[in-house]
This record gives structure tokens, C-alpha cells and sequence, in this order.
């Protein structure tokens, strides 16, 4: 009994780490939910403008709302892929104290879900990265 309490304190430790990862992933989550907001509520507007009559806005406001479906499939990815890591995050602790109170080894299969959330990450990441470039981008030339 004793080794059983050992073994479920240690996974208690590892745990640790994997919960303030959860913590960094909900922060995120957080800030692409801010950036799709303010897509939605862009998009009101120029859905608004395109009820005018003057022939340069409404072209204006078309391109405008192409880009912004883009960066609204990005942020949409990127919450999705964000998400789906924090879910296999919670696996990997859900495994670790699994295999300590049944006592077998998963080991693999949580190393396993830990490189899938990491690959998740990075994936969000890069589709967040992505979002910022083409809202940058699109300032940009909105202002030439």
C-alpha cells in the first residue's frame, strides 16, 4: 500500500507541469477568441457598408471581407487545433494516473499524447502566426 501512495504522489508531481501547460493553452485559446471576435464584429460592418450605393466601397468592402473569411478560418483552426492539445494534455494526465493506480505501463502511450499535443501546438501556433500576418499585411495595404 504504501508503494501505491509513492507512486500516485510522484504523479501527482508529474502532473504538475502538464496543468500549467493547460493554463498557457486556455490563455491562448483566450487571445484567438479575442482576434475571431473582432473578425465577427469587422464583418458586421462591412456586411453593413455593402447596403451602399457608392460602387468603390462596396468593391472595397468585398476584398476586405475575403480576407477576413481567411483570417477567420485561421483563428478558427487555430482555437480548433489549441483545443484538441489541451484535450490530449488532459490525456497524458489521465494516463499517467491510470497506469500508477493499475499498475501498468503506459509509459509509450503517454509520451505518445504528449508529442500529439505538441504537435497540435505548433500547429496552432502557426496558424495563429499566419492570422496576425495576413491582418498585418492587409492594413497595410488597405492604408496604400
Amino acid at each position: 500500500m504504501e508503494s501505491h501512495l509513492s507512486d500516485i504522489s510522484r504523479v501527482i508531481q508529474l502532473a504538475v507541469a502538464p496543468v500549467f501547460l493547460l493554463t498557457a493553452i486556455a490563455t491562448l485559446i483566450s487571445a484567438m477568441n479575442t482576434r475571431l471576435g473582432r473578425v465577427v464584429d469587422r464583418r458586421r460592418v462591412l456586411l453593413e457598408r455593402l447596403s451602399s450605393t457608392d460602387a468603390e466601397l462596396v468593391s472595397e468592402s468585398a476584398d476586405e471581407l475575403q480576407s477576413l473569411a481567411r483570417r477567420a478560418r485561421l483563428v478558427y483552426f487555430a482555437i480548433f487545433s489549441s483545443v484538441l492539445a489541451a484535450l490530449l494534455v488532459c490525456l497524458v494526465v489521465a494516463g499517467a494516473f491510470v497506469g500508477a493506480l493499475i499498475s501498468v505501463d503506459l509509459a509509450r502511450a503517454v509520451a505518445g499524447l504528449f508529442v500529439l499535443a505538441m504537435c497540435s501546438m505548433i500547429a496552432a501556433l502557426g496558424m495563429f502566426l499566419r492570422e496576425v500576418y495576413v491582418a498585418v499585411s492587409t492594413s497595410v495595404h488597405a492604408r496604400h
